[in-house]
Formats: structure tokens, sequence, C-alpha cells
């Protein structure tokens, strides 16, 4: 900072007793040359381009003056940044006013900012523009092309500097979310004059590596799937960032075979790559969180799915457990069913037997009744007859089912109802059902033998 001359005791030098230089104090020259420069320059109007623009908590800003030729440390104290008509940013040219001042603590030139406005776009912002338009206008800007980032990707690819700070932030953010996703890190130079060309190196690497890992013929044990691709560098000046404004590494971008993500500078940072991304992330981190998300997250939404399902299938058991015991109260036992069965049989053979004997009762009334009177022929027919009669009779009642049974017989049958005629019927351990002349007996085959 300046000191006026109304301070002459503290900036007088020791004078010596010879012809030596006078030996200053650090602290008193740095005063001098601030008065010397109150006297000779300021106020002073300057015209420049911003480079390193900075807004601290306090409300001051900070930034460089720059052109050609040099560049000059700038202060704009929070009052007179306040009265600022518009946000400044890298790379635009403005006109200053204010005061040339030494900020003793450094020993550093300073110009303390009065005002500022703007003196139309800096050379730099203005290739950045002109660009920026040219791709607009041939669409690798638009929206429609532009791919949602995947769920759950099965690798990540990364391309930044490998001692750059947002390797590191990237990488805690990733292991602190998805540790069990793999990441390919392929370095590149992120400024400088040669950051360009290896940017577009690196990303292509990775193409390579992204289209392998694709389709159904990939051999993942080579290499790991890359499913989406993280492009960061961490904040800084224009200049610094300047490697993401060229026009080839826009066209590599482009041509990603997979989402790509863009995390460069700070969230106010904006660069041509950023406009190519498939997204824009503020800052590497946050890149990294866009990619991936928490483990918890998909453990969470396992576990609920999880317990969805569990209920859904116990529902359904619980279902067909009451359309089981439906089904049973309105079947009933099949072996009832069987004795109903055999009980309308025997009714059938009762009826069939008294409807013959009346029958043959007839006959016999009527024989007697004509015996009389029918010649000798006609009652031998009729005795025929009659014979004919009582043995179709006495075979009827042979084929009773109940007389067969009381003869030691049983009517086998399965579970359903259906007769078993033969042993291959009635493998080992099938349940079986034996009717017998009394009742129904619950069997299992032991061992069935052919005979």
């Amino acid at each position: 900072m300046h000191r006026t001359m109304a301070e002459p005791d503290s900036i007088t030098p020791n004078v010596p007793t010879d012809s030596a230089p006078r030996i200053w104090a650090v602290g008193a020259l740095c005063l001098a040359v601030a008065d010397v420069l109150q006297a000779r320059f300021n106020p002073v109007a300057v015209r420049g381009e911003i480079t390193g623009f900075s807004r601290a908590a306090s409300g001051h800003c900070y930034f460089t003056l720059k052109d050609a030729q040099g560049q000059i440390r700038c202060a704009m104290f929070k009052r007179a940044a306040s009265a600022l008509a518009f946000a400044p940013r890298d790379g635009e040219l403005v006109e200053l006013r204010g005061r040339l001042g030494v900020y003793e603590q450094r020993g550093d030139l300073q110009l303390i900012v009065d005002s500022m406005q703007r003196a139309g776009q800096g050379a730099w912002f203005e290739q950045f523009l002109r660009l920026k338009a040219q791709l607009q206008a041939e669409g690798l800007f638009d929206a429609e092309r532009k791919r949602p980032l995947p769920l759950m990707p099965r690798g990540i690819g990364l391309v930044t500097s490998p001692g750059a700070a947002a390797l590191h932030d990237v990488v805690v953010a990733l292991r602190r979310r998805v540790p069990h996703i793999p990441v390919v890190l392929v370095p590149a130079l992120v400024q400088g004059a040669g950051a360009p060309a290896s940017l577009c190196e690196a990303l292509s690497k990775l193409y390579l590596l992204a289209q392998a890992g694709q389709g159904p013929e990939a051999d993942l044990t080579k290499n790991p799937p890359i499913d989406v691709i993280m492009l960061v560098r961490g904040g800084g000046s224009m200049e610094d960032l300047w490697a993401f404004n060229d026009e080839q590494l826009a066209r590599t971008i482009v041509q990603s075979p997979v989402p790509l993500v863009c995390g460069v500078g700070h969230e106010t940072d904006f660069t041509i790559a950023d406009f190519c991304a498939d997204l824009r992330a503020p800052t590497p981190t946050a890149a990294a969180e866009l990619v991936a998300q928490p483990r918890e997250v998909w453990l969470g939404a396992l576990g609920l799915l999880a317990g969805r399902l569990q209920n859904g299938v116990q529902r359904q058991l619980e279902q067909r457990a009451q359309r089981l015991d439906q089904a049973s109260a309105r079947l009933g036992r099949p072996s009832g069913l069987v004795a109903a069965q055999h009980q309308r049989l025997a009714q059938l053979a009762q009826r069939m037997r008294q409807a013959v004997l009346l029958k043959l009762q007839l006959l016999a009334h009527t024989q007697k009744a004509l015996e009389a009177d029918l010649p000798l022929k006609v009652q031998r027919s009729l005795a025929q007859r009659q014979q004919r009669l009582e043995r179709a009779a006495l075979r009827l009642q042979l084929l009773d089912p109940r007389l067969v049974l009381q003869r030691g017989y049983a009517l086998l049958t399965d579970t359903e109802g259906a007769v078993v005629s033969s042993v291959r019927q009635a493998p080992p351990g099938v349940a079986l059902r034996a009717t017998l002349a009394d009742g129904v007996v619950d069997v299992s085959v032991v061992q069935p033998r052919l005979l």
C-alpha cells in the first residue's frame, strides 16, 4: 500500500559518512517506491485483458491485467466491486481506473482498482466465441446427440493429468461411492501447448478400449468394459484451461462411443469441451458423483425389491393354499366317492335282478295258462326258451361284482379312481386303494412282480 509524503521521518534513509550507497530498510524502500508511484502516476487508467479472476468470501476481487507485453496484479475491494454493472470474467478486455501502489508484505506492484468497465472482448475470449459459434452451427452442441449416462456402468474411463489434484478428488469420490467398479486411467497433459494433442490421443486410446468391450462377443478377460468416460481438470485461469477450447479436441469428444462427462475447472468456468460432452459437471468431483451412483443406493433398492418379491411370493402361496382348501372341501375323500359309486352300482344290479325275476314270473304264468291249449311242439319250444332264460339269469348273477369281491378278490384303483389292471401301472411306492366286499383299504406297492 502507498504512503504520502507527509511521513518523511518514516522513509528517511540512513545517511552514511562516506561515498557508499545509502542503506535502506526493506519496508522503508517499499514505502518510498509507493510514494513515488503516488506522486508520478496516480490516478491511473489502464486497459488490458482479465485473467485469473477470483472473488473472495469477503467480497474483494483479485485478478491480473495483461496484454502482449506485460501484466500487473490488481485488487478491487468490496466497495468498488459492489458498484460493478457486469460480472467480470477471464478473457474480457476492460479499462480500469485506480491507484498504483506497492504491497509491502510481498513487495509486489499492484493496482488498486476504483472502477472497471468493458472495453470490448479480449483476444482469447473473441477466439473462444468464434469457435463456439462455428461448432454450434455444425451441430456439435445439439441436445439430440447427447446420451444419458448409464445407471450402472461396468467400468469407467478417466483422462486427466496423473499429478493433478483433480485426479485425487475423483479417485476419492469413486472409492467412496463405487469401490467395486474398475477405473481405467489414461494420463494426458491438461495445460500448455502440447495439451490438446495429448488429450486427443488419450481419448482415442479409451475409445478403442470402450469399443472392444461392447457387444456380446467382447472378451472382457483382457480389459474391463468401459461404459462411460470422464475428462477432468481442476480450476485455473483462462490460459490454464485453454487446451479445452481446442477445435480438434472438440471433434474428438463428439466421436466418443460411450457417454462422456466433462468436469473442467470450477462451477463458473465454461470451455468448448463442456458444450461438446454428453454432460457437463461443474467440478471434477461432481463428474465422479454423476457417473457413479453410491453402492448403498443400489443395495437399498435391491433390498426393497427383495422384500417386495418375498411378499408377492407369500401372497401367492396363501392364495394357492386357500384354493387347495376349497377344492379339497368340494372333492372330499376319493374313497367316499368310490363307495358312493359302488352303492349306486349295487342298486342298479338289484333293480336289474328284480326286473329279470318279474319277467320270468310273467312268462311262467303265461306258460301255465297256455300249456293246456298249446300243442306239444309249442310246449317244447317254451321249455327251451325257459331254460335259455334261466341260464342267462344265472350268468347275469355270476357277473355281480359283489360276488367276485366275496370270493376274496379286490378292485384296485389309484388315488384318482382309475382302475389298475397291470403291474406296469403300479411302480414301487405308489399309493393305491383296494375295494373289498365290505369296504376300502389304502395300500402301497412294495415290489410289483410280473406273472
